[in-house]
């Protein structure tokens, strides 16, 4: 199990324009073999902040929905980014 996660941020004034621009892709992503969970949202304090979550079964899932990655109108929008994939070894109740 893999998991991606972490934090983009964008111009306040083009957050919703962006956010909106993603809809296709978090369809596409929830639709693709092996993903599991996959998520694009507004953070609630900071206004240029938009986090990421994404739960996948396998790398390889994840590498093959990846070679599509992000448009070039969305990957000059963003303005810094923090996103990190983690192997998830083992997974329990809270």
């Amino acid at each position: 199990m893999f998991i991606v996660a972490g934090t983009l941020y964008v111009d306040p004034a083009e957050r919703d324009a962006y956010l909106a621009s993603c809809v296709e892709a978090v369809r596409a992503a929830r639709s693709a073999p092996g993903c599991v969970d996959f998520a694009v949202s507004p953070d609630l304090i900071e206004p240029a902040r938009i986090n990421v979550y994404e739960r996948w079964e396998s790398e390889e899932q994840l590498l093959a929905f990846r070679s599509s990655g992000p448009d070039e109108e969305q990957a000059v929008a963003i303005r810094g980014a923090e996103v990190h994939r983690f192997l998830i070894s083992g997974v329990e109740a809270p």
